[in-house]
Protein backbone atom coordinates (compact mmCIF):
# COMPACT_ATOMS: atom_id res chain seq x y z
CA UNK A 1 0.00 0.00 0.00
CA UNK A 2 1.27 3.48 -1.04
CA UNK A 3 1.96 6.08 1.61
CA UNK A 4 -0.06 9.50 0.81
CA UNK A 5 -0.06 12.46 1.92
CA UNK A 6 -3.26 14.30 2.23
CA UNK A 7 -3.15 18.63 1.20
CA UNK A 8 -5.30 20.81 0.84
CA UNK A 9 -4.48 24.11 -0.97
CA UNK A 10 -6.28 27.23 -0.53
CA UNK A 11 -5.18 30.91 -1.41
CA UNK A 12 -6.47 33.98 0.16
CA UNK A 13 -6.80 35.77 -2.12
CA UNK A 14 -9.83 34.81 -4.82
CA UNK A 15 -11.07 37.36 -7.58
CA UNK A 16 -14.41 35.18 -8.52
CA UNK A 17 -15.85 34.78 -5.28
CA UNK A 18 -13.41 36.95 -2.67
CA UNK A 19 -12.77 34.97 0.94
CA UNK A 20 -14.10 32.01 -0.79
CA UNK A 21 -12.30 29.66 1.23
CA UNK A 22 -13.94 30.87 4.52
CA UNK A 23 -16.93 31.78 2.98
CA UNK A 24 -20.03 30.24 5.18
CA UNK A 25 -21.21 27.21 3.41
CA UNK A 26 -24.28 25.41 4.62
CA UNK A 27 -22.95 25.59 8.58
CA UNK A 28 -19.78 25.73 8.41
CA UNK A 29 -16.80 27.16 6.05
CA UNK A 30 -15.81 26.29 2.54
CA UNK A 31 -12.53 24.99 3.17
CA UNK A 32 -13.90 22.51 6.73
CA UNK A 33 -15.64 20.64 4.16
CA UNK A 34 -12.22 19.63 2.70
CA UNK A 35 -10.94 18.65 5.98
CA UNK A 36 -13.93 16.60 7.42
CA UNK A 37 -13.86 14.69 4.27
CA UNK A 38 -10.36 14.18 4.14
CA UNK A 39 -10.04 13.31 7.57
CA UNK A 40 -13.32 10.56 7.03
CA UNK A 41 -10.89 8.41 4.91
CA UNK A 42 -9.66 5.25 6.21
CA UNK A 43 -6.12 5.27 7.02
CA UNK A 44 -5.37 9.14 7.21
CA UNK A 45 -4.20 10.78 10.42
CA UNK A 46 -3.50 13.99 9.27
CA UNK A 47 -4.38 16.54 6.52
CA UNK A 48 -2.10 19.26 5.55
CA UNK A 49 -3.23 22.55 4.68
CA UNK A 50 -0.94 24.91 2.60
CA UNK A 51 -2.49 28.68 2.73
CA UNK A 52 -1.00 32.04 2.56
CA UNK A 53 -4.02 33.37 4.24
CA UNK A 54 -3.70 33.76 8.52
CA UNK A 55 -7.43 33.80 8.49
CA UNK A 56 -7.57 30.34 6.39
CA UNK A 57 -4.85 28.87 8.61
CA UNK A 58 -6.94 29.76 11.62
CA UNK A 59 -10.03 28.13 10.34
CA UNK A 60 -7.99 25.19 9.18
CA UNK A 61 -6.69 24.26 12.68
CA UNK A 62 -10.06 24.53 14.44
CA UNK A 63 -11.35 21.86 12.22
CA UNK A 64 -8.69 19.49 12.60
CA UNK A 65 -5.93 20.50 9.68
CA UNK A 66 -2.48 21.12 10.13
CA UNK A 67 -0.73 23.93 9.14
CA UNK A 68 2.83 23.80 9.41
CA UNK A 69 3.77 27.21 7.89
CA UNK A 70 2.06 30.00 5.86
CA UNK A 71 2.84 29.68 1.89
CA UNK A 72 5.13 32.11 0.44
CA UNK A 73 3.40 34.65 -1.30
CA UNK A 74 4.92 34.38 -4.67
CA UNK A 75 3.24 31.02 -4.43
CA UNK A 76 -0.15 32.23 -3.68
CA UNK A 77 -0.49 35.45 -6.92
CA UNK A 78 -3.49 34.45 -8.93
CA UNK A 79 -0.87 33.49 -11.87
CA UNK A 80 1.28 31.31 -9.70
CA UNK A 81 0.79 27.41 -10.67
CA UNK A 82 -0.70 25.24 -8.07
CA UNK A 83 2.10 23.13 -9.00
CA UNK A 84 4.46 25.01 -7.52
CA UNK A 85 2.53 24.87 -4.46
CA UNK A 86 2.42 21.26 -4.77
CA UNK A 87 6.54 20.93 -4.69
CA UNK A 88 6.82 23.33 -2.54
CA UNK A 89 4.28 21.25 0.21
CA UNK A 90 6.82 18.31 -1.04
CA UNK A 91 9.77 20.58 -0.47
CA UNK A 92 8.50 20.88 3.33
CA UNK A 93 7.94 17.12 3.91
CA UNK A 94 11.32 16.36 2.44
CA UNK A 95 13.02 18.62 4.73
CA UNK A 96 11.02 17.31 7.92
CA UNK A 97 10.71 13.84 7.33
CA UNK A 98 14.21 12.82 5.08
CA UNK A 99 11.81 11.25 2.60
CA UNK A 100 9.01 11.69 0.54
CA UNK A 101 5.45 9.61 0.63
CA UNK A 102 4.66 7.92 -2.82
CA UNK A 103 1.71 10.04 -3.29
CA UNK A 104 0.09 12.91 -2.40
CA UNK A 105 -3.69 13.35 -2.52
CA UNK A 106 -4.83 17.04 -2.98
CA UNK A 107 -8.38 17.68 -2.17
CA UNK A 108 -9.71 21.02 -3.04
CA UNK A 109 -12.09 23.35 -1.28
CA UNK A 110 -13.79 24.14 -4.19
CA UNK A 111 -15.96 20.70 -4.42
CA UNK A 112 -17.93 20.04 -0.96
CA UNK A 113 -20.78 17.78 -2.85
CA UNK A 114 -17.95 15.32 -3.62
CA UNK A 115 -18.45 12.09 -1.25
CA UNK A 116 -15.54 10.25 0.90
CA UNK A 117 -16.62 7.61 -1.87
CA UNK A 118 -15.40 9.36 -4.28
CA UNK A 119 -12.09 10.54 -3.30
CA UNK A 120 -11.52 6.58 -1.98
CA UNK A 121 -12.33 5.61 -5.40
CA UNK A 122 -9.12 7.69 -6.42
CA UNK A 123 -6.76 6.65 -3.85
CA UNK A 124 -8.17 3.12 -5.02
CA UNK A 125 -7.31 3.43 -8.62
CA UNK A 126 -4.25 5.00 -7.70
CA UNK A 127 -2.83 2.23 -6.05
CA UNK A 128 -3.35 -0.44 -9.11
CA UNK A 129 0.20 1.11 -9.85
CA UNK A 130 0.10 1.99 -13.30
CA UNK A 131 -0.13 5.99 -13.51
CA UNK A 132 1.62 9.02 -12.42
CA UNK A 133 -1.69 10.67 -11.42
CA UNK A 134 -5.87 10.18 -11.33
CA UNK A 135 -7.71 13.23 -11.70
CA UNK A 136 -11.38 13.32 -11.57
CA UNK A 137 -13.92 13.93 -14.46
CA UNK A 138 -17.49 14.37 -15.50
CA UNK A 139 -19.73 14.56 -18.42
CA UNK A 140 -19.04 17.48 -20.46
CA UNK A 141 -22.06 20.37 -21.12
CA UNK A 142 -20.42 21.19 -24.09
CA UNK A 143 -18.21 19.48 -27.06
CA UNK A 144 -15.17 20.81 -29.09
CA UNK A 145 -16.15 18.63 -32.30
CA UNK A 146 -19.97 20.11 -32.36
CA UNK A 147 -20.76 23.10 -30.15
CA UNK A 148 -18.55 24.81 -28.72
CA UNK A 149 -17.06 27.74 -31.13
CA UNK A 150 -13.95 29.92 -31.16
CA UNK A 151 -14.10 33.73 -32.73
CA UNK A 152 -11.23 34.56 -34.62
CA UNK A 153 -9.46 38.42 -34.96
CA UNK A 154 -12.22 39.59 -37.76
CA UNK A 155 -15.42 38.55 -35.24
CA UNK A 156 -15.77 35.24 -37.09
CA UNK A 157 -16.97 31.94 -35.24
CA UNK A 158 -16.10 28.30 -35.85
CA UNK A 159 -16.11 25.40 -33.75
CA UNK A 160 -13.00 24.84 -31.82
CA UNK A 161 -12.03 21.52 -33.50
CA UNK A 162 -13.33 21.24 -37.08
CA UNK A 163 -13.09 18.22 -39.11
CA UNK A 164 -14.32 16.55 -42.06
CA UNK A 165 -16.33 13.76 -40.67
CA UNK A 166 -20.00 15.16 -41.27
CA UNK A 167 -20.70 15.19 -37.78
CA UNK A 168 -23.50 17.37 -37.26
CA UNK A 169 -25.11 15.95 -33.84
CA UNK A 170 -23.20 16.07 -30.26
CA UNK A 171 -24.27 12.31 -29.79
CA UNK A 172 -22.17 11.28 -32.68
CA UNK A 173 -18.83 13.67 -31.77
CA UNK A 174 -16.52 11.97 -29.75
CA UNK A 175 -16.93 11.72 -26.13
CA UNK A 176 -15.04 14.81 -23.99
CA UNK A 177 -15.12 15.01 -20.31
CA UNK A 178 -14.98 17.91 -17.94
CA UNK A 179 -12.30 18.39 -15.58
CA UNK A 180 -13.53 18.67 -11.80
CA UNK A 181 -11.56 19.36 -8.60
CA UNK A 182 -12.74 16.57 -6.82
CA UNK A 183 -9.13 15.38 -6.42
CA UNK A 184 -6.21 14.55 -7.39
CA UNK A 185 -3.67 11.70 -6.68
CA UNK A 186 -0.18 12.13 -7.97
CA UNK A 187 3.38 9.95 -7.72
CA UNK A 188 5.56 13.02 -5.50
CA UNK A 189 8.11 11.73 -7.90
CA UNK A 190 6.82 13.02 -10.70
CA UNK A 191 5.52 15.87 -9.45
CA UNK A 192 9.35 17.06 -8.57
CA UNK A 193 10.65 15.82 -12.18
CA UNK A 194 7.88 17.43 -14.26
CA UNK A 195 6.33 20.45 -14.70
CA UNK A 196 2.75 19.65 -15.81
CA UNK A 197 0.03 16.94 -15.06
CA UNK A 198 -0.36 16.09 -18.64
CA UNK A 199 3.38 15.36 -19.34
CA UNK A 200 2.62 11.62 -17.25
CA UNK A 201 0.48 8.99 -17.79
CA UNK A 202 -3.21 10.01 -16.28
CA UNK A 203 -6.60 7.75 -15.53
CA UNK A 204 -9.47 9.10 -14.52
CA UNK A 205 -12.07 8.56 -12.26
CA UNK A 206 -15.81 9.54 -13.26
CA UNK A 207 -17.90 11.89 -10.74
CA UNK A 208 -21.86 11.96 -11.11
CA UNK A 209 -22.84 15.71 -12.29
CA UNK A 210 -24.62 16.49 -8.92
CA UNK A 211 -21.47 15.82 -6.96
CA UNK A 212 -19.43 17.72 -9.22
CA UNK A 213 -19.52 21.30 -9.14
CA UNK A 214 -16.81 23.61 -8.80
CA UNK A 215 -17.14 26.46 -6.96
CA UNK A 216 -15.36 29.66 -8.92
CA UNK A 217 -18.21 32.52 -8.97
CA UNK A 218 -20.73 33.49 -6.20
CA UNK A 219 -23.30 31.59 -9.09
CA UNK A 220 -21.52 28.25 -8.72
CA UNK A 221 -21.77 28.76 -4.73
CA UNK A 222 -25.52 29.06 -5.11
CA UNK A 223 -25.62 26.43 -7.18
CA UNK A 224 -23.95 24.13 -5.12
CA UNK A 225 -25.68 25.28 -1.31
CA UNK A 226 -28.99 24.23 -3.03
CA UNK A 227 -27.96 21.04 -4.09
CA UNK A 228 -26.67 20.39 -0.92
CA UNK A 229 -29.35 21.33 1.05
CA UNK A 230 -31.73 19.91 -1.23
CA UNK A 231 -29.71 16.71 -0.83
CA UNK A 232 -29.05 16.67 2.89
CA UNK A 233 -32.02 18.90 4.33
CA UNK A 234 -29.48 21.77 6.29
CA UNK A 235 -29.33 24.96 5.67
CA UNK A 236 -26.93 28.01 6.22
Amino acid sequence: MSTITVCIFARGGSKGLPGKNTRNFSGKPLIAWAIEQALTLSNIDEVFVSTDSIEIADVARKYGASVPFIRPAELAQDNSPEWMAWRHMLNFLLERDGKLPDAMLSVPTTAPLRSVSDIQSCIDSFELGITDAIITVTDSHRNPYFNMVKVDSDGFADVVITNDSGINRRQDSPSVFDMTTVAYVVDTKFIMKNDSIFMGKIKVVHIPLERAVDIDTLLDFEIAEFLHIRRNGTSS
